[in-house]
């Protein structure tokens, strides 16, 4: 009986810790702040598809010492990109991290696979600089089949 004791206050222990740390890093985003960074990414999406690395690279946050030139090369020979319309982010849900983060996770259409348009459900970090969301170019080119070189 000391030892079913012990361990139920063990499990409550470890909740008590455990609960308060995911409450902090990933709760549900307010519903309007949600919907601006679900529209900012289907715009930053959108801009990749459209082949505009210049406009995309500035509606992305630094994440390394990808040079402009070089976050263009990258994407144009990648091989996919964002699938148009409805099938570009589907199931989408939205964590907040802090005020002017979020984590946006989706099903994303991606074209260029061997049977046309392939699904990844992903997320995809946000930042909010200068009041325009900014999204991770580690993610973006983690979506365009970029693998980190180590």
């Amino acid at each position: 009986m000391h030892i079913i004791r012990r361990m139920v206050a063990v499990a409550v222990v470890m909740l008590a810790v455990a609960g308060p740390v995911h409450a902090r890093t990933a709760r549900t985003a307010d519903p309007g702040v949600a919907a601006e960074a679900r529209q900012s990414l289907e715009e930053i999406l959108d801009t990749w598809r459209d082949g505009n690395y210049e406009l995309l690279y500035d509606r992305t946050s630094v994440s390394g010492r990808e040079s402009r030139e070089g976050f263009a090369r990258k994407l144009a020979k990648a091989s996919r990109r964002p699938a148009c319309c409805w099938e570009k982010l589907q199931e989408v849900t939205v964590s907040a991290r802090s005020g002017d983060a979020v984590t946006v996770r989706g099903r994303f259409g991606l074209d260029g696979g061997p049977g046309g348009t392939e699904y990844a459900t992903r997320s995809v970090r946000l930042v909010r600089e200068d009041g325009v969301w900014k999204a991770s170019r580690a993610d973006i080119l983690s979506l365009a089949g970029e693998k980190r070189r180590r």
